[in-house]
């Protein structure tokens, strides 16, 4: 078993997307059992420290047949993949029948050996766990109805969008507070206790499968969220929270487990507090995509341990490709950003080759797209620079710019450091379209007295400067739109 490593580099990939375009690829069929060995080799070269294989567990065929019903779906789907077919719809990986793999993609057993392979190599397996609704067709709608909300037939009549009769029950779907509900999956009851201890089944079994697991929707389940939504429909609400439940009865059975939140409406905190790991940062992918430089820097002044706990990321499945979502140059400075801060990182499949596309998780393949090869490039050399174990083990502060009369472009630089012991790197980023300078201030005295070189492993640029300048006045800097340094310190 794999001990975790601080501010870990995760990659997420379309499983299934990703079997089908190895077998097409290698001409014959690829499961995570018979993946080529150069494959696993060419993921841990990247120098991630997690693959988190999205959409393993076995799809429901009944939330195949309502998606291919549903018009707002077959219209993402042809948007996505003009040839589109009813066979391409695979169903919706957060639409779970069992939480066993697909036997489509290799089974229970296949998972093993793609586990052991990557553990081989040094990196950690995540896999996907819906706390919050199952498929119409998972087993405990028959045998444990009470599992879920129920409905009635004046709620069936009234509101039929959020309400559906099997057999002779009716249930809710599946729900968060601001959307009409997904119709092809069904709400289960957080509140009710026998769920929960199904819940704990549940997830230890799959602890003993990855070495961490990416929550969906984590906050749905929460005791306020919950109650807002369902009120008196749940029952009476526990004493205990969902997480404070399900977290430690986990690590009992596998302490090193890791919970990932995907964690919305500033419940990040809470979320912490009661036992997650890592929170997704969708308050700082914001920023970066709206924002100003001094609306990103006040984002970083929150506590270290609170950061320390956030997991950074500009693209992954439910965002819009970061070559879309950000213009040319602004995508390249959010990711130095995203991928330099204390926290963990995630990236997405296809995202560094500048995959436009962004594609339904329904679908079992995507259209070609040609790569961008210098991005792929600039990529590496980061994901190789980040591996430093400073990134890993140091200290990260962030620092301050400053200019002089006449210029305030200063005002769009972000820059921090991180250090341990005779390691130092500075990171500076020029947030803006516009040409910027400034002197940043780093804090301590200890440049002072020598001289120093400051190589950029991205630019493969090296600059000479004094110790006592740089301590005072500051650094100066001056970078092009949406510019940046990647410094690393060499005494001279």
């Amino acid at each position: 078993m794999l001990n975790w490593i601080k501010n870990p580099a995760i990659y997420e990939i379309n499983t299934w997307v990703w079997l089908n375009e190895m077998s097409r690829q290698m001409q014959f069929p690829i499961t995570l059992g018979n993946v080529p060995a150069e494959k696993w080799d060419e993921l841990a070269g990247m120098h991630i420290d997690a693959v988190w294989l999205m959409g393993v567990w076995e799809r429901s065929p009944r939330g195949i047949d309502i998606s291919n019903h549903h018009a707002g779906n077959l219209a993402d789907f042809r948007r996505a993949l003009p040839d589109f077919g009813f066979s391409d719809n695979v169903g919706s990986p957060y639409c779970i029948k069992r939480y066993s793999v697909d036997v489509h993609l290799g089974g229970n057993a296949g998972l093993a050996i793609a586990r052991e392979q990557l553990a081989r190599r040094g990196v950690r397996l995540i896999l996907d766990f819906v706390p919050n609704h199952l498929a119409h067709d998972h087993p405990w709608v028959e045998e444990t109805p009470d599992y879920f909300i129920a409905g009635n037939s004046e709620d069936l009549r009234n509101d039929p969008v959020t309400f559906v009769q099997i057999s002779e029950n009716i249930f809710a779907c599946g729900k968060d507070p601001y959307y009409p509900a997904w119709q092809d999956v069904l709400q289960v009851n957080a509140f009710h206790p026998g769920l929960r201890e199904a819940a704990i089944e549940t997830i230890t079994a799959i602890a003993g499968k990855c070495d961490g697991v990416r929550c969906d929707m984590a906050m749905l389940v929460m005791n306020q969220v919950f109650r807002g939504t369902w009120g008196k429909r749940a029952g009476p609400e526990p004493e205990m929270e969902y997480w404070e439940e399900l977290i430690p009865a986990t690590r009992r059975t596998n302490e090193n487990f890791i919970f990932i939140a995907e964690a919305y409406w500033d419940l990040e905190w809470e979320l912490q507090q009661q036992g997650f790991d890592y929170c997704y940062d969708k308050r700082l992918y914001d920023r970066l995509e709206h924002d100003t430089a001094k609306e990103i820097r006040l984002h970083l002044t929150a506590d270290l341990p609170y950061q320390s706990k956030m997991i950074r990321f500009i693209e992954n499945h439910d965002e819009p490709r970061h070559v879309v979502a950000f213009q040319p140059g602004k995508n390249l400075a959010a990711t130095v950003i995203s991928s330099t801060l204390p926290g963990a990182k995630l990236y997405h499949e296809g995202q560094f080759d500048g995959r436009k596309i962004k594609l339904p998780v329904f679908l079992r393949r995507r259209p070609d797209e040609p790569v961008d090869f210098e991005l792929r490039a600039f990529c590496q050399r980061l994901l190789q620079a980040i591996a430093h174990p400073v990134f890993h083990h140091g200290t990260w502060e962030l620092c301050e710019s400053q200019g002089w009369p006449g210029n305030d472009s200063s005002g769009n630089l972000l820059a921090w450091r991180w250090y341990d012991g005779n390691d130092r790197f500075l990171i500076v980023v020029n947030y803006s379209p516009v040409k910027s300078e400034g002197l940043v201030k780093l804090p301590g005295n200890n440049l002072s007295g020598e001289k120093w070189q400051l190589h950029d492993p991205l630019s493969e640029l090296t600059f000479e400067r004094n110790g006592d300048e740089m301590h005072d006045p500051g650094l100066y800097v001056a970078l092009g739109p949406w510019g940046y340094h990647f410094l690393r310190f060499y005494p001279r």
